[in-house]
């Protein structure tokens, strides 16, 4: 259907009238105007009116150039898979630490799948894969990727380094495939939003070594910070896939760039993320304006509250998949906090880093390749001038470079050419870089659902890794979290924090109130033996500490 983009939306009456008959569409060269008759206005209205997920406004398709029809293929995996038996497919996800959730009057989810072969692929995609070396698919893929296949909406929750790109974009290049051939002037038939130019670029780059073998299988990115004329160009030549950034595909939708009538597969990965960062509202605009078919798939490294409600208005009886603890420190990544005062963070830095070259030097061995995250742009270039004045290779990704000074930096990183990333919280989630050995957190970020991304960057795909923590006072309440999160990780138990904006609205009065007692028991020491005054709420926060002067050790107040 066409897209009407907000600037041109009435409530009065004859405005109204007039967008519901009239629509602009893309042929081969250029646009043309449409009048549809009233009759047909009103059948295409109810059609798209039926649902409570969908836009008030009244949209309608271009009779002149109508979208084929959307094939959803009848996909069934190999004799093998189908003769697996309920215990047999219990086990299966338990052996691969998968918990599968359906609603009640759901049919059961498909059985998770340890084969690319059994998974009955296209030929091509099936060539791509064994040639980058992909051998057997991972718990995520294993069991998203016959959800996704099977025609299914998906909400997908998986640890950093999954595999969770792939376990996506291989059933999408299959159910692209089915589709009818996009034309000059199509929109594309499937469409990945995802939150940073990075993650996007990733996703395309992942999608493309999927379809490599398929010749006139087509991608487009389209990301802020590059040139718009020329994603123009792409998108009306006519696409297979669109990877966007929300922004920017909002804005190419409201120049006519591209439309929505041909998707009928669509991706929101870190859709967490995309929330944080405030993209709802455009979310929202392509979720209410997408055909009446189509396929969802929705991925999140944490289950807020506000990622459910997403999946209530816009999944239709999702499979929920989990692998293992969803967000929560890995446990192959060496953890490590050390308190060091706010003008001595660089110095303490530059020390242990120089340290570490000269090791790797002196042994003949690489200077692994090293994370640090610090809290401002300024800083980040701050950080990188004193590292390379020690002689160390560093570049900086942050929101105030170019987006080619971005791309530059992460070739330089991923090549090794530089062996030092200073980043702020922008490399935090879905940055894919084999090899990072060291993460450092100059300055901890906010919360704890940050610090766990931050560290998710090394420790990928089963390899170990290692994460250093600089903190002051100020970051006492999020290092009593990581503490109990690392005894937590270490004895096997779920790590549980807050995820989303209104957990994490909570938590922050939760720090509040956690200094707050802090200042009431200092107040306490000055005053010797004199009465202890403290509200209920602040009491459990008080009693450990009181008892640990009597001799007893409590974590989360050891600085």
């Amino acid at each position: 259907m066409s897209y009407v983009p907000p600037h041109l939306r009435n409530s009065n009456t004859d405005t109204a009238a007039t967008a519901a008959t009239t629509v602009t569409t893309l042929d081969t060269n250029h646009f043309h105007s449409y009048s549809n008759p009233s009759s047909e206005t009103n059948n295409s209205s109810n059609n798209y009116l039926n649902s409570a997920r969908r836009s008030t406004v009244n949209y309608t398709s271009p009779r002149t150039v109508s979208a084929p029809d959307i094939v959803f293929p009848n996909w069934k995996p190999s004799e093998r898979v189908l003769r697996l038996t309920p215990e047999q497919i219990d086990e299966v996800r338990l052996r691969l630490n998968l918990d599968v959730i359906v609603a009640p009057d759901s049919p059961p989810a498909p059985a998770p799948i340890e084969s690319f072969t059994d998974m009955c692929l296209h030929s091509s995609i099936m060539k791509d894969i064994s040639f980058h070396g992909y051998t057997t698919p991972t718990p995520i893929q294993s069991q998203a990727m016959p959800v996704a296949l099977s025609g299914r909406d998906l909400l997908g929750c998986a640890e950093t380094g999954s595999g969770k790109t792939a376990a996506f974009s291989i059933p999408m290049i299959q159910h692209c495939l089915a589709q009818p051939p996009v034309r000059r002037g199509d929109g594309p038939l499937a469409l990945v939003l995802a939150p940073t130019r990075e993650l996007a670029q990733q996703i395309e780059k992942e999608v493309k070594a999927f379809s490599k073998s398929l010749d006139s299988f087509r991608t487009a990115i389209v990301v802020g910070g590059t040139n718009i004329g020329d994603q123009r160009s792409e998108l009306r030549l006519g696409v297979d896939v669109v990877v966007a950034t929300p922004g920017r595909f909002i804005d190419h939708l409201q120049q006519g760039n591209t439309s929505l009538s041909r998707i009928s597969f669509i991706v929101l990965d870190e859709a967490d993320r995309m929330l944080d960062m405030g993209f709802e509202p455009q979310m929202r605009e392509v979720m209410q304006n997408l055909p009446q078919k189509h396929q969802t798939l929705l991925f999140s490294a944490t289950m807020p509250v506000e990622i459910e409600m997403l999946a209530q208005e816009y999944l239709t009886n999702p499979v929920q998949v989990k692998v293992g603890k969803v967000s929560c420190p890995t446990a192959n990544v060496l953890q490590s906090l050390e308190k060091v005062p706010e003008n001595e963070k660089i110095d303490r830095l530059l020390g242990m880093l120089v340290e570490e070259a000269a090791r790797a030097e002196r042994f003949g061995h690489p200077f692994p390749l090293t994370i640090v995250f610090v809290e401002r742009k300024t800083r980040c270039d701050e950080v990188a001038e004193a590292l390379i004045a020690q002689g160390l290779k560093a570049v900086v990704l942050h929101g105030g470079r170019s987006q080619s000074e971005r791309e530059l930096s992460l070739h330089d990183f991923r090549h090794s050419t530089t062996n030092i990333l200073v980043a702020t919280d922008v490399a935090s989630r879905g940055l894919d870089v084999s090899g990072v050995a060291h993460v450092v957190n100059l300055d901890l970020p906010k919360t704890m659902e940050d610090y766990v991304h931050r560290i998710g960057r090394t420790g990928r795909a089963g390899s170990s890794g290692r994460a250093t923590s600089f903190y002051t006072d100020r970051d006492m309440y999020l290092v009593a979290q990581i503490k109990k999160a690392i005894v937590d990780v270490e004895s096997g138990n779920t790590v549980s924090y807050a995820t989303g904006k209104v957990a994490r609205r909570m938590e922050k009065e939760a720090a509040a109130a956690h200094k707050e007692a802090r200042i009431a028991l200092s107040k306490v020491s000055l005053l010797g033996t004199a009465p202890l005054n403290v509200e209920d709420k602040y009491k459990h926060m008080i009693f450990p500490a009181m008892a640990r002067k009597e001799g007893a050790a409590d974590d989360a107040w050891d600085d």
